[in-house]
């Protein structure tokens, strides 16, 4: 090659200014798709990946790269900004890591690929070539735009030479490359988009493997989901659903492998009190709450079968629901919008609650719903019972508690008027909580005691003895036991009454004999 020529200048020019310069490294490398093979004969498009690369993977702040080379200011090689080619001394705003994502999106998809595939080589971080491949794919696919905010479509770039949007063959390809390009790792892709990506995929009816992977990107962070990402409409042509449930129990099914493996903490051991509103939760148990929320959304849908709704919900452990109480309102609303189901498929679907594990509330609202099976009622009503009387003890252990601190206090203070008005106060408090828990074991032996007539004439009727059987499978023989024990101890705090009421019998039984009258 003679020095001096076209092709030795061409070469000059092409190693001195144009791979030096990420803006010309890029055009040169974009002008290759239209002379490809004679680009690819004399390495062009190689070189200019290589350069890109290498610059994509060097800070551009070490060496002052202007990265707005002709729409911005100049700077010197340090750095600082020049005027009239005069240093002024200040610096440039810093790069996030960022900075090429717009630029390489104008890329055509065979050039991003192998300009990614170098990245890779090059040792880029997986969670900035993650973010790359999220921002090509929104470029171009326009089904992952279209639940977001309008703030985010407003500034999203229309992709770069693209006339008219990719065909649905095109947008099918694009997801395809993009499924096998993204990094496998959990949490380097937002969970959010993947759900975008399945979605956009279903339309576009994808490849099986590719549903099949995104589904176990998925279910690898499950518990980063909302609910918002799991309704998911149903693209199936039978519309057998008006979501797809299916898909979201193949999910929920890939996080519990994964747990398992894993060995995901049990709730089991963690402090009730560490379980409820705590943002500390275990990842089984913040997903166990979501597929409850999920639950009770589908369920007003009259076309989903008793079998797909009871498999879902009775896929999550037991140990996952530290209450049941988001399950049992998922179950009421199932059973409300399908009455027509038989009394063995309504007790079928309410054994997967466990009636100890319902908060004092939902047992309330279990207790007075018509449309539980009486077996599950009557199972509330003994729990419940349970409850209450659990929390009156704890209120006489507080009590007691707090009149021996009383007496304590006194002993070493002597008699103090402000503590007198607190511990009035504190009586009073007890007192009123005492009296309403008296009354809704009233209420609560009055329910029994009308169940037990009815179920009583059942048996009758039937010719079986129902209630013996009733009785000691929920244990409910106890009532009178429990109930006679809670009002003993209550007569303990109000002894005070208790001479004056004995003198007033005693009367009254005198004043009876002595009266001949009567």
């Amino acid at each position: 090659m003679v020095k001096g020529n076209l092709i030795s200048q061409t070469e000059t020019f092409l190693n001195q200014v144009v791979l030096r310069n990420w803006k010309d490294s890029l055009k040169a490398l974009q002008t290759c798709d239209d002379v490809y093979l004679y680009a690819e004969n004399l390495q062009i498009t190689k070189r200019c990946i290589e350069s890109l690369a290498t610059k994509a993977s060097t800070d551009p702040n070490l060496f002052g790269w202007p990265m707005m080379e002709h729409s911005g200011p100049m700077q010197s090689p340090g750095g600082s900004v020049l005027w009239n080619g005069i240093s002024t001394g200040a610096r440039p705003k810093n790069s996030s890591p960022d900075w090429w994502y717009e630029d390489v999106s104008s890329l055509s998809l065979p050039l991003y690929k192998r300009l990614i595939s170098v990245m890779e080589s090059r040792g880029i971080k997986w969670e900035i070539i993650a973010g790359s491949l999220t921002f090509y794919a929104k470029n171009y696919l326009p089904g992952l735009n279209r639940r977001q905010s309008a703030s985010e479509s407003s500034t999203r770039l229309t992709p770069v030479g693209l006339g008219s949007p990719p065909s649905e063959e095109e947008q099918k390809f694009l997801l395809e490359e993009i499924d096998r390009l993204l990094p496998v790792q959990k949490g380097l892709v937002p969970t959010k988009f993947l759900f975008g990506l399945l979605r956009t995929g279903m339309i576009l009816r994808v490849s099986p493997s590719c549903i099949s992977n995104l589904e176990r990107r998925i279910g690898m962070q499950l518990d980063q989901a909302t609910l918002e990402d799991l309704l998911m409409p149903n693209f199936s042509y039978s519309m057998e659903t008006l979501y797809n449930v299916d898909c979201v129990q193949r999910i929920l099914g890939h996080f519990l492998a994964l747990d398992q493996v894993t060995g995901g903490a049990s709730p089991c051991s963690i402090d009730d009190g560490q379980l409820i509103g705590s943002p500390s939760l275990t990842p089984i148990t913040m997903v166990a709450k979501l597929i409850d929320g999920y639950l009770a959304e589908v369920a007003p849908d009259v076309n989903l079968k008793l079998p797909k709704f009871h498999d879902l919900a009775a896929a999550v452990p037991e140990y996952a629901r530290p209450l049941d109480d988001g399950l049992y309102r998922a179950i009421d609303i199932y059973l409300k919008s399908h009455p027509w189901l038989a009394e063995s498929e309504r007790e079928q679907l309410c054994r997967l609650m466990d009636c100890q594990k319902l908060s004092l509330e939902a047992c309330t609202h279990a207790a007075q719903n018509e449309r539980l099976p009486l077996r599950i009622i009557v199972q509330v009503l003994f729990f419940e019972q349970l409850q209450l009387r659990t929390s009156i003890a704890g209120c006489f252990l507080v009590s007691d508690n707090l009149d021996g601190s009383r007496q304590l206090r006194s002993g070493l203070a002597g008699s103090n008027e402000g503590g007198w008005s607190t511990a009035v106060r504190e009586n009073q408090v007890l007192k009123v909580g005492m009296d309403s828990m008296r009354m809704r074991v009233s209420e609560l032996e009055k329910e029994c005691s009308n169940m037990r007539q009815e179920i009583e004439k059942l048996g009758k009727e039937k010719g079986s003895s129902t209630w013996g059987t009733l009785s000691k499978k929920f244990g409910l023989k106890m009532k009178s036991q429990m109930c006679s024990a809670q009002e003993g101890s209550v007569s303990k705090q109000n002894n005070g009454n208790v001479p004056v009421e004995r003198l007033k019998d005693t009367h009254g039984k005198h004043k009876k004999i002595s009266d001949p009258t009567e």
